[in-house]
């Protein structure tokens, strides 16, 4: 007689099958592959980028992805890229320490990440888009975002479907709008400067989860999509890279959501959403007590591609986390049990010929004030007990490459920017936020940047 597997059972064997492909892809690239999604479709960057390369992406990158990766005639090439992010970092004020030990204290260029990307269709409906990363700063190589899906389209009378299965390794990796934490602005920021220390659950689980979830577009308007995730076990992060410290400590399986209808009217397109996570989580697995964080996530999305040469893309989110504390609370680490926290990101883009790009960005957290729990220390802490952060960005850059007619096209893509982050509010203060006589000012960061695709 046989016997279910279960959800838990799929997600399992689902977890050997993404790192052993993975792994595989990795180790030896078949002759037969593409080396890169670009390559692949025989199209220029630009077609799924707003800009000239990625990651924000237009009604017909979205596709690609929502259709698994498969678009194109799959060339006998292969399915590597290179990417190198680095810059120069420097804060309104000197760090108290240096943020990582072979810098000094403001004014740092660094080199912040190497990654090598498999992204490529895998058969007829299978493709997968896998990244590997090596820090530059912490000095360690890890396995990185990774989406393996498989999709298929068809009709049910009038009614055009396409249907998909997503395994991979950070909840909204898989999102197909630039909305969600994933893929959110800014999508690339200095790993120097100091940044808020309270965020949302749902941003903080990239690598150290692996989960499954299944999904259906109907008539390309409406989206819904369901699934869960499960830790990676200690011994497995430890051998990923990512380390047993980073476990979240998931208590059984946390399921993930995702529902949105978008619109499409010429060269304007519409989004209306929500997203959300349900995590129950065991820090110590010798005591009863549980955490229980439930996140709710509401994003819209505004974007022209008309005939002309500019692009206008528009991002907001608002992410609603309820905490229940019971572990922290018996351990000491919280004064309540019951706690929320809000955050709230707006960004708007404008491109010129998908070569000049402007954007702005205006983010907010906010939460429940708790002295334990949002406790005082130097630079990383909070003096008033309140994990509230608000300030903005502005953001330049200049993307050269990715063009039809570009040189070298697709294997040449560079950005060039400028990123100034300003902050009103840090971990709860304007002044002494963290107790030690430091201002939310000073943590004020301007960062030029050079990210590089091949």
């Amino acid at each position: 007689m046989s016997r279910s597997i279960g959800f838990r059972g799929v997600l399992a064997r689902a977890h050997w099958f993404a790192l052993l492909a993975a792994a595989a892809l990795l180790s030896s690239a078949p002759a037969r592959a593409v080396p890169s999604f670009a390559q692949q479709t025989g199209m220029p960057c630009q077609q799924c980028h707003t800009t000239a390369y990625g990651p924000a992406l237009t009604d017909y990158g979205r596709q690609f992805k929502l259709n698994g990766y498969v678009f194109g005639d799959n060339k006998p090439l292969m399915p590597l890229a290179l990417m190198v992010q680095g810059g120069y970092t420097r804060t309104s004020a000197d760090q108290p320490a240096p943020p990582s030990p072979q810098y000094g204290l403001n004014g740092q260029t660094s080199l912040d990440q190497v990654s090598l990307f498999v992204a490529t269709r895998l058969s007829s409906h299978l493709g997968l888009f896998s990244q590997v990363t090596y820090d530059g700063n912490a000095h360690v190589t890890h396995w990185d975002n990774t989406d393996l899906r498989y999709a298929r389209s068809f009709n049910v009378g009038q009614t055009a479907l396409v249907t998909g299965i997503s395994v991979n390794n950070n909840p909204t990796v898989q999102d197909l709008w630039n909305s969600t934490p994933a893929w959110g602005f800014p999508y690339i920021g200095s790993a120097l400067a100091p940044t808020p220390s309270a965020g949302p659950y749902i941003g903080g689980l990239g690598a150290a989860v692996l989960g499954a979830t299944g999904y259906v577009m109907v008539n390309n308007r409406y989206y819904l999509e369901l699934g869960g995730y499960r830790g990676v076990s200690n011994h497995w992060l430890d051998k990923l890279g990512v380390g047993a410290d980073s476990s979240p400590h998931l208590s059984g399986l946390a399921p993930y959501w995702r529902a949105t209808a978008q619109f499409i009217n010429g060269p304007h397109s519409y989004s209306f959403g929500t997203f959300g996570l349900d995590a129950r989580v065991q820090p110590d697995p010798t005591a009863p007590e549980k955490d229980h964080f439930t996140d709710f996530g509401f994003d819209a999305t505004y974007q022209y591609t008309g005939p002309t040469k500019s692009i206008v893309s528009a991002n907001a989110s608002l992410i609603h986390e309820r905490q229940d504390l019971q572990a922290t609370l018996a351990g000491g680490g919280a004064d309540r049990a019951s706690q929320s926290l809000d955050f709230q990101s707006v960004d708007l883009a404008y491109s010129y010929d998908r070569t000049w790009v402007a954007t702005v960005n205006e983010f907010t957290t906010s939460g429940s004030t708790d002295a334990t729990l949002y406790a005082p220390s130097q630079l990383s802490g909070f003096a008033n007990g309140s994990p509230d952060s608000s300030g903005y960005r502005l953001q330049l850059e200049y993307v050269p490459f990715g063009k039809l007619d570009s040189p070298a096209r697709p294997w040449l893509n560079l950005r060039l920017g400028l990123q100034y982050t300003n902050y009103t509010k840090f971990n709860g203060g304007s002044s002494n936020y963290d107790g030690a006589d430091r201002s939310a000012s000073d943590n004020n960061t301007l960062f030029a940047f050079l990210w590089v695709i091949i």
